[in-house]
């Protein structure tokens, strides 16, 4: 499929991911379809990306009147049906992969050939593919948080994925404004199989009481260069999201340095997630 025909995008889930995700293709003219499980969950997401452009406006980086055309562009749903007609669907819901299962069985019927993308971050893509009627037309499209503002996008090749699914998706991302790079499909893909094994290894350095997490991310930032200390990434990642991709990764692969720190397990039953619970590493008091 010639990526210039994708017109109509259908986004499954408006959490963090979704809600960028949409916005993402908004902003670059397409109409966008997002589905959710209520409409009280849609409508969060549509003042998530509200804020998110509001912020952009007041920054100067969006016009006010770009806002409200983005927004306009955005339409939600609670029912699998108003996706017919859609190009391309991706499915950004919880990381976890019976759901993505059960979701993509109610959609691929309803979707006809389009094109069908995962934005998951360490499941299956192939696993997910089997699952789907004609598995060719499905990859993994993976975006950064934020999506707006991360220039990359993983392409992840499933056993099954068609040579032409993959050229596709690497110009809509490049329509996106995006940088795409094609990975296969193993445990974390490219980026977090770099990212993990790192933000573990900060993790279980900071339980082993080798610095206080200032001095860590100090170390990080002044000593190696990084932009960002791993502790303060993780608390902007979400503490949860990546024990989900780290776990995820380890039960894949059994490799070592994929392991679940103790901590980061026990900071997310404790309900420590990082900035949006007020509290991982550091703490976010009002």
């Amino acid at each position: 499929m010639d990526a210039d025909r994708i017109q109509r995008v259908a986004v499954l889930g408006m959490g963090t991911m979704g809600a960028g995700i949409a916005q993402v293709f908004a902003q670059a003219g397409m109409e966008v379809v997002a589905l959710e499980v209520t409409e009280d969950r849609w409508r969060a997401g549509l003042e998530r990306t509200a804020a998110f452009l509001a912020e952009g406006v007041r920054r100067g980086k969006v016009t006010p009147e770009g806002r409200e055309e983005v927004l306009g562009r955005l339409h939600g749903t609670v029912s699998v049906d108003d996706l017919h007609g859609v190009e391309l669907v991706v499915e950004a819901i919880v990381e976890d992969i019976e759901l993505k299962r059960e979701i993509l069985s109610k959609v691929a019927p309803v979707v006809g050939d389009a094109i069908i993308a995962t934005n998951t971050s360490a499941l299956s893509v192939t696993e997910l593919a089997a699952g789907v009627p004609s598995p060719e037309r499905v990859a993994g499209l993976h975006f950064f948080n934020p999506a707006p503002l991360m220039r990359l996008v993983e392409v992840v090749a499933a056993i099954q994925t068609s040579a032409e699914t993959l050229a596709t998706l690497e110009a809509v991302a490049r329509r996106l404004g995006k940088e795409p790079i094609v990975t296969k499909d193993r445990p974390g893909f490219l980026v977090n199989r770099l990212l993990m094994p790192y933000l573990n290894q900060v993790v279980q350095d900071f339980d082993d009481g080798l610095a206080d997490a200032e001095d860590l991310d100090a170390a990080l930032e002044l000593g190696l260069g990084y932009p960002m200390g791993a502790l303060k990434l993780l608390d902007l990642i979400g503490l949860d999201n990546h024990l989900h991709a780290t776990q995820a990764a380890w039960d894949q692969s059994r490799d070592a340095h994929l392991v679940p720190p103790p901590l980061l397990e026990r900071l997310v039953a404790a309900g420590r997630l990082g900035r949006k619970s007020g509290h991982g590493f550091y703490s976010y008091g009002s």
